[in-house]
């Protein structure tokens, strides 16, 4: 079997800085990635606008002309948020938003992931000047939807966790407050949030990562494979269920693609664990794979059909800029990704980590 598809866009990837970035804009390139949202939580973070790099932070501007540098340049789109920190004004909003430089901005839950610590609460931003000029100027608001500083037992726990309290409590508020400010729910790993997202307008959407698809937290702690820790982590079986179901669901509009595919030489450290799965090369099959053990079969146009909204176009109609005219093919067939080798060190796939064979192969 060979699928012809529109190349796709990653809407939520991450490809760092320094002399590594040129390995990973090749390896999504190579996967027949049309474009990407390149995450802002860089070191320093990306929390200007407009301007040069400084010591301290870059800007959208100087950060994207080093990915264009590196390889970026080959796409047809490219995205960088602006990351919300408490230095961030509502008149950078505008000013940016009337440039045509800023698109989307990120939120991050204060140390809720890699390089995070420049987030603050939830609570902070709700109802306040920097919201209200993204809604007014239809900036996007990228929101890594956990609820920060709980316990052990809050964060995760049986009946609720990190993210089901964020979309329980935080979500309604933040619509309430802003009910024209266009969202992304990024990686959803819950029925909480899938089913939240599937109740809400249109201009709310979600991403859905590859790993979020396939795998559930019996994958990651059976043997302790720590090249599936991500964040936020894998769920249950019944979350996993939800989020099939809304990601295969005939002609639906509001969830995409958008790996996470975080890339880190050294995973397991002396204090704990880098959280980010990397998927560079293989989201693409990763995805095939996980929409045929949610029951697709896509030799058949319907499945085929389903597939194509999700991967390719759903995330272009909600950045509102064009699908891709070009294409990829993918080959039902096993192949064997491999470590990608990078100026700062080998950065392991997920699939080689987690010691399986991939069933489909780019062409």
């Amino acid at each position: 079997m060979t699928l012809t598809l529109p190349k796709w866009f990653d809407l939520h990837t991450h490809f760092r800085q320094g002399p590594a970035m040129a390995d990973y804009l090749k390896a999504h390139l190579n996967m027949g990635c049309a474009g990407a949202l390149a995450m802002p939580n860089t070191q320093p973070p990306v929390s200007r606008v407009s301007g040069s790099a400084q010591p301290d932070s870059w800007s959208i501007e100087s950060y994207s002309a080093d990915l264009k540098a590196a390889g970026a340049g080959n796409f047809e789109h490219l995205i960088v948020p602006l990351y919300l920190t408490r230095q961030t004004t509502a008149q950078m909003i505008r000013d940016g938003a009337t440039s045509g430089i800023l698109r989307a901005c990120k939120y991050y839950p204060p140390h809720g992931t890699t390089n995070a610590e420049h987030g603050m609460p939830m609570d902070d931003l709700i109802g306040g000047e920097v919201l209200r000029a993204m809604e007014d100027h239809g900036i996007i608001l990228c929101i890594h939807g956990e609820q920060h500083a709980l316990s052990g037992p809050d964060y995760l726990d049986a009946t609720q966790n990190a993210e089901t309290r964020f979309y329980r409590e935080r979500m309604p508020r933040l619509i309430e407050a802003h009910p024209r400010l266009r969202i992304v729910c990024e990686h959803i790993t819950t029925r909480t949030a899938a089913e939240f997202v599937a109740s809400t307008p249109d201009h709310i959407g979600a991403t859905i990562t590859p790993q979020h698809l396939l795998y559930t937290l019996g994958h990651l702690i059976q043997g302790l494979k720590y090249h599936l820790f991500c964040l936020p982590v894998v769920k249950f079986q019944d979350d996993r269920a939800a989020l099939r179901e809304q990601a295969t669901q005939p002609g639906q509009s509001k969830f995409f693609a958008g790996t996470d595919s975080a890339p880190h030489t050294t995973k397991a450290t002396p204090c704990g664990c880098a959280a980010g799965c990397f998927t560079g090369g293989i989201a693409p099959q990763l995805y095939a794979m996980a929409f045929e053990e949610a029951g697709l079969d896509l030799s058949t146009t319907e499945g085929q059909s389903a597939f194509t909204n999700f991967l390719c176009l759903n995330g272009p109609a909600f950045y509102q800029f064009p699908a891709s005219t070009q294409t990829f093919q993918m080959h039902k067939a096993p192949s064997q990704a491999s470590l990608l080798d990078t100026p700062n060190g080998p950065v392991t796939p997920l699939s080689v980590g987690l010691g399986i064979e991939l069933t489909w192969q780019i062409a």
